[in-house]
């Protein structure tokens, strides 16, 4: 596995995912349902997708151009790895345990999305996982 090239490629869909933040509350309708709810809530809500999309871009930047440091034999290395993995080994496990079937199931499109997250979250898995696993081995 050429975990210099997969972590390069992790950091452009990443970059990419954070981007698409920017077209969430229109194709989710957010504005409308936000109506319903608090103005700390609404707002909380939007602070929270702001600084989702924010880690994203950091982590997609520091995978697609620090790739060399997270390869590099360090205490800073091994941690920052070990985070990642736990991150989306947790959000892997979001995916089927918390959204609730009756989201996707019977939409073609929702199911879609719900497979390709699924695995585009056991490749960011997958390759720091292997990245870790690789600096643990030495």
């Amino acid at each position: 596995m050429n975990l210099n090239l997969h972590l390069k490629i992790v950091g452009v869909i990443m970059i990419t995912l954070a981007a698409a933040h920017v077209y969430f509350p229109k194709r989710f309708g957010w504005r409308e349902e936000l109506e319903k709810v608090s103005l700390l809530t609404r707002q909380i809500f939007y602070v929270h997708c702001f600084f989702i999309s924010l880690v994203l871009l950091l982590v997609g930047m520091l995978s697609l151009f620090g790739t060399e440091h997270l390869l590099q034999q360090t205490p800073l290395a091994k941690m920052v790895l070990a985070g990642l993995t736990l991150f989306w080994g947790i959000r892997l496990v979001i995916q089927f345990f918390v959204y609730d079937s009756k989201l996707w199931r019977g939409n073609a499109f929702n199911t879609t999305m719900h497979i390709l997250f699924s695995l585009m979250w056991t490749y960011y898995l997958t390759v720091y996982g292997v990245a870790l696993w690789r600096q643990l081995g030495k």
